[in-house]
């Protein structure tokens, strides 16, 4: 069992999307992109707890808080009158907006199948499509198999001046007059389970419903029979009654102050309890200890170390795919707070155990584990459409050196909206901390390149640049390129990549800056760095010789940080002009335009970008 295909409409960030979700697989993007978004709507519509929520959803879960019908236009916006001074009558089969989630559910059990039967249609795994031929030998073939459609609706009611939503067979929708609910028990023949990074740590061990000790205990067809007895010894628990404590007398002076104002039948006899006594109290305060280090002594489980929760959760959710035995898992970021070899682990447990696993990460030692085809790229655009992209490697970036580099070379790029792509080491180091020194000198007229949402990457020689940028062009990425002087015919291969060409005259990074600088802060560094044995021999007096000095220096240091160095410690002067208007030709390039100024894509510099298709911002 696998959910194979969302489509989601009006929900939170996105607009519109249709995702094609692999067996197992790992959501990418940047920040707000619509990654929880996705594994939020996979909950509403398969999570057997979310619709418990009342509401289940609120204003915010609309796109952009819509969920009325837009005012009609002033009549001064009106087409016209006719002619007889009457305006066109408004509207009136408009809808309001409406919420709209659809999951396609394929690779049934023989359990799903004899429970969905009446509602399941064909899917085709080779075209990722409903097989609706007419021919019923077609379903046969190996890559055909039954598949279930399931559509949340959520709206807003005006009469109840509340929220709605409810879960359906999508073919009740389409193909009868009464949409048949996908109810509670339904979705619990899917086991959807959703981990919703540390939140759902916080209350793991807690007996409040929903919590994965409750799922478990339901799953087990526990029914702990500890409330009556739980509540009869609380309730004969006076809390503080000694009156050495001093509260009894307090509040006896409370009651004797009642008394003169209100009979006794309006409340009397204040004192203190344990808690409410109530089942759904006792719910959420009470909760499991763990032994910590080596005594006795135990804490609540929630207070135990971040990393420890989350694998304390990952061994619940083990209990829970061994019970079920068909699960699909939705987790988010499992590297939070978790070591490298922690990821790995749990990555690896979490497929063995589900049938599809599906993550979200920012982590590189997550994304590794991933093959390219199970890497779901994701962008949204400014109109809120959410779009997936597949890597597709160019001909110079081998699948084994993908590999060999991931964690150096692609992972950023592949988690950023804009992209970088820099001739070598040199640039890759130094061009960042001249854009940070100058955001510090001067910060109305730079900016840094974390401030830009900019990712440089190394591309690891003039000739592997247009390669780089196609790469993160083609995922929808906005592209740039930084680099020293180029033949014709690489310059063009390149700008047919990015949107902006920053290539300075220069043959080699350190002698543009070098010539672009002054004597004072080359000899002021002379006296700043370690010199090396060879060149302190070569140059006894190095501040006397600083440019040839710095040149030898610059080049046995070219990709450590050698020139990187240098420009942290220049004035906005002292850093080459070229430098700092490369900066700024960025900063226009990633800033939109001002109010007033048109489109933000008035250049080359911006959205203007070559090739066809959508941008993500």
């Amino acid at each position: 069992m696998r959910a194979c295909r969302i489509t989601i409409n009006n929900f939170r960030g996105i607009k519109s999307a249709t995702l094609l979700l692999p067996q197992h697989g790992v959501l990418i993007g940047d920040n707000n992109t619509g990654k929880t978004t996705i594994l939020e709507a996979l909950d509403l519509v398969l999570g057997p707890d979310r619709l418990n929520r009342q509401p289940p959803i609120d204003e915010h879960d609309f796109f952009r808080g819509a969920y009325l019908l837009a005012p009609a236009a002033p009549a001064a916006e009106a087409a016209g009158d006719g002619g007889d001074g009457e305006l066109p009558a408004p509207e009136t089969d408009a809808e309001p907006p409406r919420i709209e989630i659809e999951v396609t559910v394929a690779d049934l059990t023989d359990e799903q199948k004899g429970k969905f039967g009446d509602y399941t249609e064909f899917w085709d795994g080779a075209t990722d499509t409903f097989y609706d031929e007419p021919n019923p030998a077609g379903v046969d073939a190996a890559t055909i198999t039954e598949a279930l459609r399931v559509t949340f609706l959520g709206w807003y009611d005006a009469e109840e001046d509340d929220f709605e939503g409810k879960t359906y067979f999508t073919r009740s929708l389409t193909e009868s007059d009464r949409p048949e609910p996908f109810s509670r028990k339904h979705k619990q023949v899917c086991g959807f389970l959703y981990l919703r990074s540390l939140r759902t740590g916080s209350r793991a061990l807690s007996l409040e419903r929903g919590s994965l000790l409750d799922i478990i205990l339901r799953l087990k067809e526990v029914r702990p029979q500890m409330w009556e007895a739980t509540l009869g010894t609380l309730a004969g628990i006076s809390v503080a009654s000694d009156p050495k404590l001093g509260i009894s007398p307090v509040l006896e002076s409370i009651n004797a102050a009642l008394k003169k104002y209100v009979p006794k039948e309006w409340g009397v006899e204040p004192h203190l309890k344990v808690s409410n006594l109530t089942r759904e109290h006792l719910r959420k305060v009470i909760t499991a200890f763990i032994a910590t280090g080596d005594g006795d002594h135990a804490a609540p489980f929630y207070r135990q170390g971040t990393g420890t929760i989350n694998m304390l959760v990952l061994a619940m959710l083990s209990q829970i795919a061994q019970d079920k035995q068909n699960v699909i898992f939705a987790m988010e970021e499992p590297e939070t707070a978790i070591p490298p070899y922690a990821q790995k682990r749990i990555v690896h447990e979490v497929r063995k155990l589900a049938s599809q696993a599906l993550f979200t990460s920012h982590s590189p030692y997550v994304l590794e584990e991933f093959a390219v085809e199970e890497t779901v790229v994701l962008g949204r655009d400014g109109e809120g459409v959410l779009e997936q992209k597949a890597i597709t490697l160019p001909d110079n970036v081998k699948l084994k050196r993908y590999r060999q580099q991931f964690r150096t070379r692609f992972c950023e790029g592949l988690l950023a909206r804009r992209v970088l792509v820099a001739e070598g080491a040199t640039e890759t180091s130094a061009f960042p901390v001249a854009c940070r020194r100058l955001a510090v000198l001067k910060p109305d007229t730079y900016a840094s390149l974390e401030a830009l949402g900019v990712c440089i990457v190394d591309a690891g020689g003039e000739t592997d640049i247009p390669g780089m940028a196609k790469l993160y062009r083609d995922l929808g990425k906005r592209t740039f390129s930084i680099c020293d002087k180029q033949s014709e015919a690489n310059k063009d291969l390149i700008e047919a990549q990015v949107e902006l060409l920053l290539m300075h005259e220069e043959k080699g990074f350190e002698a543009m800056v070098l010539k672009g600088t002054t004597e004072a802060a080359l000899k002021r560094f002379t006296k700043l760095i370690d010199w090396p044995q060879d060149l302190a021999q070569k140059y006894p007096d190095p501040e006397a010789q600083a440019a040839a000095a710095l040149t030898d220096y610059f080049t046995k240091s070219k990709g450590s940080w050698g020139i990187a160095d240098f420009l942290a410690q220049c004035s906005e002067a002292e850093i080459p002009q070229w430098l700092r208007n490369a900066a700024v030709k960025l900063k226009d390039a990633c800033l939109p335009a001002p109010a007033g100024d048109g489109p933000t894509c008035r250049t080359r510099r911006c959205g203007g970008a070559p090739g066809s298709g959508r941008r993500w911002n």
